[in-house]
């Protein structure tokens, strides 16, 4: 089982930067997948940023590579996504998600929703122009 809880969203001007953390709370976290995900009104959700715990690898989607970073801390079980250059399409509620155990081929699945098997509840991004 899988806990995971975001915080860290907040209300920022275009240009402006947030840093999001997820605490994950689990007995296996370096088992575990961990990605962001953002879903505005009337949108699908989209994978934003993903990070594997066997290889280190990250993944970005194309609309926030370059402005946004993942990044973990296994101390403290927390995984983070540091948000530079917001811009107001960067409004959404976000979402961190994992994945647990092993899973075959996931540089190509990384941002399907249905890859991962816990979320958390979601934390609000407002960018205004």
């Amino acid at each position: 089982q899988v806990q995971l809880v975001e915080s860290g969203g907040g209300s920022v001007q275009a240009g402006g930067s947030l840093r999001l953390s997820c605490a994950v709370a689990t007995s296996t976290y370096s088992n575990n997948y961990l990605g962001w995900f953002r879903q505005a009104p009337g949108k699908e959700r989209e994978g934003v940023a993903a990070i594997s715990p066997f290889t280190s690898n990250t993944y970005y989607g194309d609309s926030v590579k370059g402005r946004f970073s993942i990044s973990q801390d296994n101390a403290k079980s927390t995984v983070y996504l540091q948000m530079n250059n917001l811009k107001p399409d960067d409004t959404a509620l976000y979402y961190c998600a994992a994945a647990a155990g092993r899973i075959f081929g996931y540089a190509g699945r990384w941002n399907w929703p249905a890859t991962y098997n816990y979320w958390g509840q979601g934390t609000q991004v407002t960018v205004s122009s």
